[in-house]
C-alpha cells in the first residue's frame, strides 16, 4: 500500500509541475486568453505558475503537504469560479470548458483528499503499512 501512495502522490503533483511550467514558458498565450478578467494580468500568470510548481515539489518531497495541498485546493476552487464557470455562460462550444471544469473539481478532490491524509503532527501519510 506505501508503494501505491508514492507512485500516487507523484502521478499528482508532476501535471502541477507541467502546468506551472506552460504558465512561465507559454505566457504569451496565457496572457491573450486570461488577462482581461484577471487581477494584476501578467503577475497573476506567473504567480500562478511558480505556486503549482512549488506545490508540486511540496508533495514529492513531503514538505508541508497538508499546508500545500490545502492551498492548492484553495487555488484551483478560484480557478473553477473565476475561470471555468464564467466560460460555461459564454456563446459557442462548452466541451472544453466542461473538460477542463470537471479536470479542476477532480484534482481539488484530490487535492483535499491528499491533505486529509495528513496528520496534524509531523505531515506526514497516513498508511496501513506505518
Amino acid at each position: 500500500m506505501n508503494k501505491l501512495t508514492i507512485i500516487g502522490r507523484i502521478l499528482f503533483a508532476v501535471p502541477f509541475a507541467i502546468f506551472g511550467l506552460n504558465h512561465i514558458f507559454l505566457y504569451d498565450w496565457y496572457l491573450g486568453n486570461f488577462t482581461s478578467f484577471l487581477p494584476l494580468g501578467p503577475f497573476t500568470i506567473i504567480m500562478t505558475g511558480l505556486l503549482m510548481i512549488i506545490a508540486s515539489i511540496s508533495i514529492i518531497t513531503k514538505k508541508y503537504v497538508k499546508l500545500t495541498t490545502q492551498t492548492l485546493a484553495a487555488l484551483l476552487l478560484i480557478f473553477i469560479v473565476v475561470i471555468h464557470v464564467p466560460h460555461l455562460f459564454e456563446d459557442g462550444d462548452k466541451t472544453m470548458t466542461l473538460i477542463t471544469l470537471l479536470k479542476d473539481i477532480s484534482l481539488m478532490g484530490g487535492s483535499l483528499m491528499i491533505a486529509g491524509m495528513c496528520s496534524n503532527e509531523n505531515e506526514e501519510f497516513k498508511t496501513k503499512a506505518s
